[in-house]
């Protein structure tokens, strides 16, 4: 008897770690708060990277600088004069994790070299098949809104013009979509 309940103490404790392995962030913004679960399991280096400059205040004051709705939402990598932010090295494409470009999951933004991506995500806002791994080398999905995807549909339905401080650049939100903090998560107990 003592046996089966030490094992099944062992199971739940087991159990329960693994399903407080993956962070949970939120994302603060002036149009309200994105939760995600971050998939460290299928996407480590993403999950790490992304991590890295959330511990070092990173992404607080940066914009959405590319919106556009029915496709997503695109942020960090521009602080509120519009300048760019400083980067880390590149990472490694993870698009081949299994992971797919559906609506309210966040992925890395990058240029056309696969390997070139740095800090600016995205989340998407519909599902965009043709982002994922297989049809080209895919842009690396790392994790999915759990909360808050009408702030996500908010953000998406803003109006978006031209901007003078981008130039080149279309689908910037005429009111600035602001990055206030993105925080880990403490780990809840379940």
């Amino acid at each position: 008897m003592r046996i089966a309940q030490l094992l099944t103490l062992i199971s739940c404790l087991f159990i329960g770690s693994a399903m407080a392995a993956n962070p949970q962030i939120k994302i603060a913004t002036n149009q309200g708060d994105i939760e995600l679960e971050l998939y460290q399991d299928k996407a480590p280096t993403s999950v790490k990277n992304f991590l890295s400059y959330v511990e070092k205040d990173g992404f607080k004051n940066t914009v959405f600088h590319r919106v556009i709705k029915g496709f997503m939402i695109q942020g960090g990598g521009f602080d509120i004069d519009y300048q760019r932010v400083a980067t880390g090295a590149p990472i490694v494409n993870e698009a081949k994790n299994g992971l797919s470009n559906d609506r309210g999951t966040i992925a890395m933004a990058r240029t056309a070299i696969p390997d070139s991506a740095t800090r600016q995500f995205f989340i998407n806002h519909k599902d965009n098949p043709n982002l994922n791994y297989g049809r080209s080398d895919g842009y690396a999905v790392f994790g999915k809104v759990t909360k808050g995807m009408d702030v996500v549909d908010k953000i998406a339905n803003t109006r978006t013009s031209t901007n003078s401080k981008l130039p080149g650049m279309r689908d910037i939100p005429v009111e600035q979509v602001v990055i206030t903090e993105i925080s880990v998560l403490p780990v809840e107990e379940k």
